[in-house]
């Protein structure tokens, strides 16, 4: 069974749709994903599931946080292999004195129409660098997201999809973490 990347959009954060990860894990195990393990407070889990559409699969999780929970997130799903591409895409790779922390990686629902993509390039604002990789945002803020003047509310609409970012620390975890369920899986 392939390992599967579970991110949720504004999930925990400032109080707000608030999920205990012990029933996120329950919860995936509910809908038959094995080995379900979270990593952080946001609303990051990986397992292994036997479900070949991530749309149902993505659609099966949020109904049931819904239930649960009372509210229905994002869910952005990605397989180990695809989640190994976007580390091996990486546009900042090789280059020196990028600070992890400060590269985020915005995982979007869908690819991105081409007069979205080119309306995207527009809207890049100095000092950040921002690189449209497929179904990825790579965007580094060398003086911390916190700084930026780039509008991220506007993104979805410029972009018409949805999305959630992760820092490159959580992106080489997460990454790490389904590498690991595979090979459990493999022996």
């Amino acid at each position: 069974m392939p390992a599967i990347v579970c991110l949720l959009r504004g999930v925990n954060l400032g109080g707000h749709n608030l999920i205990k990860m012990d029933d996120l894990r329950a919860l995936c195990a509910s809908l038959k994903c094995r080995n379900p393990q979270t990593y952080v407070q946001s609303g990051n889990v990986v397992f292994e599931s036997g479900e070949k559409n991530q749309v149902t699969l993505s659609r099966k999780i949020a109904a049931a946080i819904e239930r649960k929970c009372g509210f229905r997130p994002s869910v952005i799903l990605r397989t180990a292999a695809e989640l190994r591409g976007v580390v091996q895409r990486n546009p900042f790779a090789g280059r020196s004195g990028i600070e992890p922390g400060k590269l985020l990686v915005t995982f979007l629902a869908e690819k991105p129409a081409r007069a979205a993509a080119a309306a995207l390039k527009k809207r890049a604002i100095s000092p950040e660098e921002l690189h449209l990789i497929g179904s990825e945002i790579y965007v580094y803020f060398p003086n911390g997201a916190g700084r930026s003047r780039l509008n991220w509310s506007s993104l979805d609409k410029t972009l018409q999809t949805t999305g959630t970012a992760r820092n490159w620390n959580t992106v080489t975890k997460l990454l790490a973490m389904a590498e690991a369920i595979e090979s459990m899986s493999s022996h």
